[in-house]
């Protein structure tokens, strides 16, 4: 991985580092991760590294196609390697999980606006937003818990409303005949 993403740089003109190569090995390893989380990882591979510099990494990398910046609404910034296509993304609103989907149509850009305004389109951005399968079955299953919390409960009736036994009324009734 190294020497090929070596190679990437060299071929961009860039100087190869060991902060730029472990961005890339991070965000190769981890699609859609934050900035935040690519500086610690960075940190756990190569030790010290300011989060300013992992910034001016993600950027860089991001200006030369080698990285794609992607930031959906309300979320920060996310980063992935897959470049060169027109992909879109689905993400969770519970977990905030994001996974990659394919363009519905296919050409680049797979939508086109019904007038394009004189701009020439090169890409679509598409983000499908929803639940994904593991949060949607706990929240099945809590629901199902919390359903199960709210039915009546089996009490016995207060002694008062409760039917007596006419044979224990009896034995009583015969006991205190023979006291």
């Amino acid at each position: 991985m190294d020497d090929d993403s070596g190679a990437l740089l060299r071929q961009r003109g860039l100087h190869v580092t060991a902060q730029r190569l472990a961005v890339l090995r991070v965000v190769s390893s981890q699609p859609h991760i934050t900035a935040e989380t690519v500086a610690d990882r960075v940190r756990t591979e190569i030790g010290t590294i300011s989060l300013q510099s992992v910034y001016d990494a993600l950027g860089l990398l991001v200006s030369e196609g080698l990285l794609r910046r992607i930031q959906p609404s309300g979320s920060p910034a996310r980063f992935e390697d897959r470049v060169g296509d027109n992909h879109h993304h689905l993400i969770c609103r519970t977990c905030g999980r994001t996974i990659d989907v394919d363009c519905a149509v296919g050409a680049v850009p797979c939508l086109t606006p019904g007038d394009d305004r004189g701009y020439e389109i090169d890409e679509a951005e598409v983000v499908y937003w929803g639940r994904c399968p593991d949060c949607v079955k706990q929240s099945r299953a809590a629901a199902t818990v919390h359903a199960r919390a709210k039915l009546p409960k089996a009490t016995k009736k207060p002694r008062a409303d409760r039917p007596r036994n006419p044979q224990r009324h009896t034995r009583r009734t015969r006991r205190s005949r023979r006291g």
